[in-house]
């Protein structure tokens, strides 16, 4: 063999080697983890950083060492020009390779919203303004045309949005949020509306909403959800009024100065089911699943009434007449007489 053949020949293996050393070297540092401590790291892709500003971030933040070989691996695997922009949580136990798999798909840090059972539609306003990381774009005046946009059959947003956990990306925006939870109802309501009892006094998955909007704000028991709906169902059969505290205070609005008088109860408003016979023109407050599925499936029994036992644990005593409801109204006053006086049970 000729000298300089060998001496070629040679060159080559040797930059063979040095190039699997160098790969080897690279693939050891992206499976190696990442100094991010117990509880993990914020970082932030700003829109538009080239992947060149991106290793210097990381470096700069003390999470990645030699930006260098991260620009390196990321090359070689093609994912250089993949990152998409937003906040992540970089997470205990990430590596060179895990962090670039969570930034080229898009795995952003997600905040989350709970809308709560029993709002109605301007607690949930005031809930997602005061949201830090949900943008809000909307006002009272604007929930028409978002139901408009939905497809919704109302222009009233009462009832309309499921009470549920959210979880989204900061920067999300109110009308994005109560897409989603207009969604979910629909979903929720499609899926219950065809396992419903028998006969009932209702027609439209809207009027099950309806009622189940005040079974909602009827009580918060489990096992009295049920119970309640199978009240107020006899009473619609029976063409008696719903006599419902929670709508004659809907229908007195943001005014409701929290205590109730037998003025409210004989002041008629649309909502007012002391002075009107049936189920009131809309929901009056968001009702979650349960409550839906109590009054689809309202429990059976002869019950006509219910009213506060007092005893601090939300529940109701049931009774079948007027002369037992009675009884129950006075030893319910009876014992809050009790306790203003120091004397509770």
């Amino acid at each position: 063999m000729r000298p300089w053949v060998f001496f070629a020949v040679t060159l080559l293996v040797l930059a063979v080697i040095a190039l699997g050393a160098g790969v080897w070297k690279i693939e050891r540092y992206a499976s190696a983890p990442l100094p991010v401590g117990d509880t993990g790291v914020d970082f932030e892709v700003v829109p538009g950083s080239s992947f060149a500003r991106v290793a210097r971030d990381l470096a700069a933040l003390g999470v990645v060492e030699h930006p260098g070989f991260l620009r390196v691996y990321a090359r070689l695997h093609s994912l250089d020009g993949r990152i998409h922009a937003g906040e992540y949580r970089i997470r205990p136990g990430s590596t060179v390779a895990s962090l670039l798999e969570q930034l080229t798909s898009g795995d952003v840090r997600l905040y989350s919203f709970t809308l709560v059972e029993g709002w109605n539609h301007r607690d949930l306003l005031r809930a997602l303004a005061e949201h830090p990381q949900i943008e809000a774009t909307m006002s009272g005046e604007d929930w028409p045309a978002l139901l408009g946009e939905l497809g919704a059959e109302t222009t009233y947003p009462e009832g309309l949005f499921l009470p549920e956990t959210y979880h989204f990306p900061r920067g999300t925006t109110d009308r994005d949020v109560l897409k989603q939870a207009y969604a979910l109802m629909q979903s929720a309501l499609a899926r219950q509306w065809p396992d419903r009892a028998v006969g009932l006094p209702f027609d439209t998955p809207y009027e099950a909403l309806v009622l189940a909007s005040i079974v909602e704000k009827e009580t918060a028991l489990a096992d009295e959800r049920a119970r309640i709906a199978g009240v107020f169902v006899r009473r619609l059969e029976n063409r008696m009024r719903l006599q419902t505290d929670p709508t004659v205070i809907y229908g007195i609005g943001p005014d409701f100065d929290g205590n109730l008088t037998r003025r409210d109860l004989n002041t008629d408003t649309a909502y007012n089911t002391y002075t009107r016979h049936g189920l009131p023109p809309t929901p009056i407050a968001m009702p979650g699943r349960a409550a839906i599925r109590a009054a689809l499936n309202p429990a059976t029994g002869t019950e006509l009434y219910f009213v506060a036992t007092g005893l601090g644990d939300g529940s109701h005593k049931f009774s079948d007449t007027i002369e037992q409801h009675n009884a129950a109204v006075a030893e319910y006053l009876k014992r809050l007489r009790r306790q203003r006086n120091g004397n509770g049970e």
